[in-house]
Parts: C-alpha cells; structure tokens; sequence
C-alpha cells in the first residue's frame, strides 16, 4: 500500500448543469476518464463517489480545470447527445498517516475522511457494474425470483470498509432486494389489486393505492417508437373522458380517439384511469396497457406479509451456503485496475477469530411444579411439568371472535386450562356472554363488550372493577389488528391477546403454552426468573437496586412524510428479578432520532416551571413497585447509527441527568449507556460447519457466542454478541457499543449481564437476539404505531395542505393509553 500512503489526492468535482442521479453523475465521469485520461488526467483513473468528490492514486497535473463531456443518452428511447461541464479541482491529500495511528490506538478520533477515500475505490467498479441500494450491489447475475402483486427480488451484497483491531477490515454479506417486475401496467395492477376484470374500472380508494405505488416509477411505450416516462400521477378521469385540443386548436379530442386515429391503436381498458407524466400544468396522459415498467427500478416500499415471506424463502441461506456467497463476493476486487492503482489488496480469505460461549443461566420456576428450575440446553427449554413463578390472577374476562370458524366458547375454554395449568387463577366463566361477531362489526362489536361489562361490573360482587382480559379470535382477512389494539389499548381500556384463526381453530399445546405466557404477563404476573437474580449473585445487576432501561425511536415507511416518528422508553419495575417492565410511548418530530420527552419542562401558570418526561416517570413507579431508589442504571438504546452515537449520548445522558436531579437534588446514580444494533452486516460461521460440538442444529455458532476482539472497534468498548439458537438461514449476532459507563462494568460483567437478560424475554422459552429491554421498546413502538395508522393511511391517500417541511413538523400526540394498560406489559 505504499502508493496510497504517499500520493493519494482528493478531489471536489462540479457538473454543470446539475444532475441528481448518481447514476447519470458515473456515466459522467466514466465518459471523461474515457475521453481525457491519457491526455490530460496523467494516466490516472478516477474514483468518484457519486457526487462531489473524486480520489486519485496520484497528483493530477494540474490544481483546477474544466471539462467538456458529451453523454449520449440512449437509455430505452431516440438517441440524444447531451453536454456538461465538469470542474474537477484539486481539495486535499488524503491522509493516510492520521489513518495509522489511528489504527494503532495512538488517535482517537477515526479518519473518516480518509476511510471514505479507500471506500469510494473498493466501490468503484461495481457502483458501474451493477444496480446500487445504500451499500450494497444488485444484479440479476447474482440470482433472481419472481415476489407477489407484480415484484422480484435480485440478490447482491453488501460491502463497508471498516477500521477493526486487525486494521482496515471489508465487510461483506449477501443480500436481497425487492424490484419491480417489468411488466405491463396493466398486468402489474391486476397482480398488485388482484384485479379480476379490469373492464370494470378502479374504485376510488384503489386508485390511491395504484397511484401510490407507481409514484416515480419509469415506463417505457412503444407506440411512438421506445420512449421513456416518470409517472407523476393517476388521472382523477377514466382514459375515456379525458380530452385535450389537438395542436393548440381549438379542437378537441378524446385519449381514446387520439389513439385510434394517430396510431391505430385501439384502448382495451377506457374506464381505466390514465398513466399521468408530466407536470399538473402539462401533464402526459398514458394509457395503462401501452406502458411497460422499465426493468432494475428498486421497490422502496415496506413489503407485506406475503412479499416478504416469499423473499424470505427464496433468500435464506444457511451458514455455509451464505459463507460461499460472500467468498464468490470478494474474488471481484484483486483484479480490478483501479484497487491495483490505489495499491489496495484484499484477502480471498475469511477472517479466522476467537470466540467465547457464554453459560446459560439456570430459570426458576414456581416450586408447585415438578419442575422448580431448568438449565437451558442450546437456547432454548421448555414448560412441560412447569408452574409460572408468579401465575397472574384473571376475574373478569371475556372471549369474541370474528371468525366463523372458531367456536369462543371451546376455544377459551382451551386456553383457560392451559393457563391454570401453568399456575394461573382464572374464573371459570366469562363476564359477559361468549360472542361471535362479523369482521365489518369489529368497533361495534367492541364497544358493546365494554358497555355490557361496565353495567355488570356496576351490579356489584366482583372482586375487581374493570374488565381484566378479553380474548379476541381476529377476522379470517388481515388488516383488524391495529384497529382492535387502538380501540382496546386507548379508547376503552381493555388488555387484548389476539389470536389468529389458522392457530385457534385446531390449537396445539406449544401455542397454547405460548398463549398462556403473554396472557400471564399482561396481567401482571410473571413467567420466570433467573435463579442467580434471585440469589443476587449478579455482579452489577442484584448488588444494589438496579433499574433497566429500554429505548428505540421507529420511523414511518419510506415515502410517508406526514406521520411521525414513535419514541418507546421501557424500564425494569422488579428488583433484583428483573424481568417485568413498564412502557411509555411518544410521538415526536418525522424522523428525529434523538427522544425527545425523556426529560421535559412545561411552563405552568400557577405552578411555574413543570419538569416531567418518561425517565421521571418510570423512576418514580421503580420507587412504587420496589420500595427503592436505583441506585445504577443500565441503559440499552436501540437503533442508533454510528454516525449518531456522540448526538445521542450527549442529548440523551443529559436529559437521564436531569431528570435524576429533579427528583432530588443530589440524586446521582451511575448510568451505563449501550447502544445495541442489529441492523449490521457481520456475521459470525463456526470454523468447521459440520462439527456438532460447536454448531447447533440449524448449522450456526452456539447461543452465548461472544466476540470482543479482532473484529471489534480499535479503540472503542464495544463486543459481538449472538445470544440466540439460530432457527433458519444465519444467524446474526447482536452489535453492542458501551458508549458511557460510569458503573466501571468489566467486559465479561456487561457480556453476561447481557446475555442472562437474553433469557428473560416473557413470549417464549428460548433465549432471543436482542437484549429483552430494547426489544420491549420495539414493540411497544411498533404498537403505538397502530394508534395513529388509519390517520396516517387516510392522509397518504390525499394530497393534504401544506409544506412537506411544515407537515413533519407538526406532531399530534400520541392518543393516551388507558392506565389500567399501561401497568402491564400490553405490547407483548
């Protein structure tokens, strides 16, 4: 790597007039290297990022200069010759040397300018090559299968360069990305709406929802030889009634006539709305059938259900299919001239590291039951001869169900055995009389349930006021969830399980097991515990009262710009058990990471300044339910970036600061603050796949597998955890960065605190890949989401007022959860 480290030049380029495109920006510039790199570039290629910065393995022979490049642009259409200017102007050296020593731990802030340098030439080639996403590549070449409703998914991978202990490391791993399927409008349509007869037309709501999906989208008609078009819009108007005046006169003439009497061409589907291209002063109007959806346009829409299980059948890969993926990968980078230029070389092999597996720890039931405790095997145990260890007591309850397949009656009956089975007390008969309801009654239905036990409860003899539990069969069709957990969780205060018909109909007793644990927690009882928590010999969890933290912000999906982003704080409320936790959900601006309501200040006209937020207010029920203050506090924060994690430390500990000393003036507890991810590429493939000594039985690396060096941050205290059995395809270790600890933890104390809470998640009998808070947190997020779909879908279907800036902005409170909800873990 001696050239790099010497001569190594970055450069700002500007092309005039401005384009957008990445894409068009490359075949810019691989049209100048083509045409000026012998005569006036010295040689040297360039490595251009996409925008506004271009790297050389040497000094060009000049400070500043001008091009002229001329593009012939015959992307699916009439060949046309277009003309920029493009100034390439020498910005700095790149400095390899901070690099050094950064590597060496002698600096301790990262280059990550010169990172980026060495990136851009790794990425070079195939940023030309192949169909880019973010930071990975896609091609049919790689593998490719067809998606429901008018999609296919192309395989790729992923590649980052990254500073580890080890020096510079590449980071690579397989991947799948949805595309649109080149198909014809119309074919596309019927796929996507399951559209029986098109003759028919669209209704109103399914119009928005074509419009919606082909936003952006390019096609290409043929019936004046290939020509290329952005659709903007759909026509209010079916292809029929739409007319214009032909030429600029005075006549007027139907898209329907104009197709038959221009180009013989004869339209299938006239009560079709029309493809809109175009602005809203000149728009394009296109008839659906003549247009044909360009190929290699990504779908940057969320999936459904069907998509992505479909994707995830296709894609899955076991570890060593995958590892061989990655292997074919990394053979595109030693011949490739401009990484030889840049005097880069890339290993053809693996990294080969070592690892530690964490021990399991021992769960403690009830000891009722034949069985008190158990030692996990690979991940995983059972409830078989098990007692809860604190059985939830239900005396009012009720069952409905939307499915006319599932009997209420015989079903709950099912699920009340298996509950007090498992060490429960539940009354045997309902509140109110078993239901069976029609899906398009579901609010109704609801909210006749909750009336005819207010008035039930209100005739007195029952040992609680409120209705405990109501079990819901959901309608066959999907789509009721959000509406029934809204209405349950805020409008009328009643803990939900809902149960799918498919599950209800013939249930087994794993899924009546698996029902009978979120039932318990969500009124308030408990599953298991730790042994050791019990016994309080867990180094820095059970010394002194410890209260656990959760976070995670969730955004709205790609395209939506009016909802906003869903904040959810979690916190431990039992000592030293540790595995029952409070939520808290908020709304806040579109996309801030940053949680805005952990510490807040209201100005009050009769009380003054008014200090609150969600650290407050957890803190204050730890101090209900346990009679302590904490006295340490762990704190996991979920999907964060790199890029954001000096941001989010210093906003987020700031406000956990504040809102300790509100509450007492003194009061200090020593936090550490983790971040955990798991949206990363690393993955981890045992040594020797077929060895059963150190692979479970899906082929992947044993649950409480840790990894701390080598591939791990050269200065900073972060480690690799996989503390799950892998299931299907690979599994993917959890990310966890120590950004801020002032408990003082050793690397094994926060690896095995970690991984013992792994073992605490309340739905299931397995060990899980995230740390239960922050998977708490997700959910709770993910379900707060529900409260404010059916606005945010209503919005997405009309234009609205306003600015896109202004429309983020403005956040609407979250609707409140009832507070009989909220003491439980309702998003379970």
């Amino acid at each position: 790597m001696t050239k790099v480290f010497s001569t190594s030049s970055v450069h700002s380029v500007t092309i005039t007039p401005e384009v957008l495109s990445k894409k068009v920006c490359r075949n810019i510039i691989n049209q100048l290297d083509a045409d000026y790199k012998v005569s006036h570039l010295g040689n040297l290629r360039l490595a251009y990022d996409g925008r506004k910065s271009a790297y050389t393995a040497g000094p060009l022979p000049f400070a500043s200069k001008e091009f002229v490049v001329k593009l012939i642009d015959d992307d699916g259409g009439a060949r046309r010759e277009r003309q920029f200017k493009v100034s390439i102007k020498f910005a700095a050296k790149v400095d390899i040397h901070h690099l050094k020593e950064f590597l060496q731990s002698r600096q301790s802030d990262a280059p990550h300018e010169t990172i980026q340098a060495l990136d851009v030439v790794l990425r070079s080639k195939p940023s030309v090559d192949y169909v880019v996403a973010g930071r990975s590549f896609f091609d049919k070449s790689f593998g490719f299968g067809r998606l429901p409703e008018g999609l296919e998914y192309w395989k790729g991978y992923y590649q980052s360069l990254r500073p580890t202990q080890m020096g510079l490391s590449l980071n690579i791993d397989m991947s799948a990305r949805a595309f649109y399927e080149p198909l014809y409008v119309i074919d596309f349509i019927r796929q996507y709406l399951n559209l029986r007869d098109p003759h028919r037309g669209l209704a109103d709501q399914d119009r928005a929802k074509v419009r919606k999906v082909l936003k952006g989208v390019k096609v290409e008609a043929n019936h004046q030889g290939v020509r290329r078009y952005k659709i903007t819009g759909l026509s209010n108007q079916p292809v029929r009634d739409i007319t214009f005046s032909v030429d600029g006169t005075e006549r007027m003439t139907s898209i329907v006539n104009y197709f038959r009497e221009k180009y013989n061409i004869v339209v299938q589907y006239p009560l079709l709305p029309a493809l809109q291209a175009g602005s809203n002063s000149k728009p394009v109007y296109l008839p659906m059938e003549l247009c044909k959806i360009v190929k290699g346009q990504r779908y940057t829409k969320v999936l459904n259900g069907r998509q992505v299980a479909e994707m995830l059948k296709a894609t899955c890969q076991r570890p060593e299919e995958r590892e061989r993926g990655i292997m074919q990968a990394t053979n595109n980078y030693n011949h490739d001239p401009m990484v030889e230029d840049f005097g880069l070389g890339v290993r053809n092999e693996l990294t080969t590291i070592n690892a530690r597996v964490l021990q399991a720890p021992t769960i403690k039931y009830h000891g009722s039951g034949q069985h008190s405790t158990v030692d996990p095997g690979v991940g995983h145990w059972n409830m078989i001869d098990k007692k809860m260890i604190n059985g939830g007591r239900v005396d009012t309850w009720a069952c409905v169900s939307f499915s006319p397949q599932v009997d209420p009656a015989s079903f709950s009956r099912l699920v009340i055995d298996m509950c007090r089975n498992k060490g429960m007390a539940f009354s045997a008969n309902p509140l109110v009389p078993f239901r069976q309801a029609h899906s398009r009654l579901v609010e109704k239905t609801l909210g006749d349930i909750h009336r005819e036990s207010t008035t039930e409860l209100a005739r007195g003899g029952h040992p609680v006021n409120y209705l405990q539990l109501l079990i819901i069969v959901v309608p066959d069709v999907p789509g009721h969830y959000g509406t029934i957990k809204r209405v349950c969780e805020t409008d009328l205060g009643i803990v939900s399980q809902c149960c799918q018909p498919k599950n209800a109909f013939r249930p087994n007793r794993q899924y009546l097991e698996n029902l009978a644990l979120k039932i318990n927690v969500k009124v308030g009882g408990r599953n298991s515990v730790l042994d050791l928590a019990v016994r309080r010999r867990i180094p820095y969890l059970t010394d002194i009262p410890t209260i656990v933290f959760g976070a995670d912000v969730t955004h709205p999906q790609p395209g939506e710009d009016s909802s906003p982003s869903i904040a959810a704080v979690v916190a431990s409320m039992d000592w030293p058990e540790i595995t029952t936790y409070r939520g808290i959900v908020s709304a806040q601006p579109h996309r801030k990471e940053i949680i805005m309501d952990l510490y807040t200040e209201k100005e009050d006209p009769q009380k003054g300044i008014v200090r609150g937020g969600m650290i407050m207010e957890l803190l204050k029920e730890f101090k209900k339910s346990t009679g302590h203050k904490p006295g340490r506090i762990i704190f996991y924060r979920d999907g964060v970036s790199e890029g954001q994690f000096n941001q989010v430390l210093l906003d987020e500990m700031d406000a956990i600061r504040k809102a300790c000393t509100s509450l007492q003036e003194d009061y200090l507890p020593r936090v550490t603050f983790v971040v955990v991810q798991k949206r990363h590429h690393t993955r981890l493939f045992p040594a020797m796949h077929n060895d059963r000594q150190t692979t479970d039985k899906s082929g992947n690396i044993l649950p409480g597998t840790v990894v701390d060096t080598h591939i791990c941050h050269p200065t900073e205290f972060d480690f690799y955890l996989c503390s799950h059995a892998g299931i299907k395809g690979t599994s993917r270790p959890a990310h966890y960065h120590v950004l801020f600890d002032e408990n003082n933890f050793t690397a094994d104390a926060i690896q095995n605190v970690t991984n013992y809470l792994c073992y605490t998640y309340a739905r299931c009998t397995r060990s899980v890949s995230l740390v239960p808070p922050a998977y708490y947190a997700h959910l709770a997020a993910f379900r707060a989401r529900y409260y404010i779909e059916d606005d945010a879908d209503l919005r997405s279907t009309t234009d609205g007022g306003g600015t896109r800036e202004q429309r983020a902005t403005e956040v609407r409170p979250l609707p409140e959860i009832h507070r009989n909800v909220k003491n439980v873990m309702f998003y379970c």
